[in-house]
């Protein structure tokens, strides 16, 4: 009898400590959508989000699925057929990603909609960035993709890496001047200001606006060259649509280059900043993207390290 419930003891403990190990493997996660529980270090990946794409290759992350999409050059390995194809950033092809049998998806703003769909292969979260809350939640994300893949330490190391520059260009944004960011796209110019897609360069930075009252729209207010002169920015943060999607049409140097414009402070100091566009529009909110801008904005301000 007494060996009978020993044996019976043994087996529930170590069917209670089997449930822990399992238990230690997944991870609650919340995100946009809710809360989802994700196996930790999932071994099959599908990302719609190009900024995960982003942050999951700075931790060497391999990703199993990808968009068709073209790709910044760091992230040119996903462009091959050598990863699947799972759809588009809006459109998810759902055979392709239920063909890869995921540990787990990840979907953001352009995408976010199919979570539900999604959910319903594996499990799905959804990282979308907070444009009013950029840099907060671009740390979030990466702390979040962080626990998930066990890179807590990396998430660490990069985080510190962005508030050093964060950091440095708010010590000397007081002495930059004012700064007006647009975008070019099929031969028109929208502008951005707080608030907006592009407004952490002020929320989050701490440089002044050329102007504050801007609509936050997505693809910014429709401005006139008139307009940017009258504005008369001391800085241009110019981001060229056309060439981070590839699509035709006039280059963002070529139609600034008229007479108004050429009449602006930032023209005639030297001060219009050509971002990398693809970093700033893509794959806006991931890791590597955001350090690069930043480390771009230190470069293009002067500021010293």
């Amino acid at each position: 009898m007494f060996a009978h419930s020993r044996r019976g003891a043994m087996a529930l403990a170590l069917l209670l400590a089997s449930a822990a190990m399992a238990a230690a493997q997944e991870v609650t996660i919340s995100h946009v959508q809710g809360e989802t529980t994700v196996p930790v270090d999932p071994q099959t990946v599908v990302t719609f989000d190009l900024a995960a794409l982003d942050t999951l290759t700075a931790f060497g992350v391999a990703v199993d699925g990808v968009p068709v999409i073209g790709m910044p050059d760091y992230l040119a390995q996903y462009e091959g057929d050598a990863v699947a194809k799972v759809g588009t950033l809006f459109e998810p092809d759902y055979e392709a990603v239920n063909a890869l049998a995921p540990d787990l998806i990840i979907v953001a703003a352009r995408s976010g909609p199919a979570l539900p769909q999604l959910a319903a292969i594996a499990a799905t979260i959804d990282i979308t960035v907070d444009w009013t809350n950029y840099l907060a939640t671009v740390m979030a994300n990466t702390e979040t993709l962080g626990t998930i893949f066990a890179k807590e330490a990396e998430a660490e190391a990069m985080l510190g890496a962005l508030t050093e520059r964060v950091e440095l260009i708010q010590a000397n944004a007081g002495s930059i001047g004012n700064a007006f960011v647009v975008m070019t796209s099929g031969g028109r110019v929208t502008a951005y200001g707080p608030g907006s897609r592009f407004g952490w360069v002020h929320d989050d930075l701490g440089i002044t606006p050329a102007i504050e009252n801007v609509e936050a729209a997505t693809h910014g207010e429709a401005i006139s060259f008139e307009f940017l002169l009258e504005t008369d920015p001391d800085w241009l943060i110019v981001i060229d649509r056309d060439a981070a999607t590839g699509e035709a049409g006039v280059a963002a140097a070529e139609l600034l280059d008229n007479e108004l414009v050429r009449q602006t402070t930032a023209w005639q100091e030297g001060q219009v900043i050509y971002v990398d566009s693809s970093a700033w529009y893509i794959v806006n909110g991931g890791y590597t993207a955001t350090l690069n801008a930043l480390d771009q904005l230190i470069e293009a301000f002067g500021i010293q390290r």
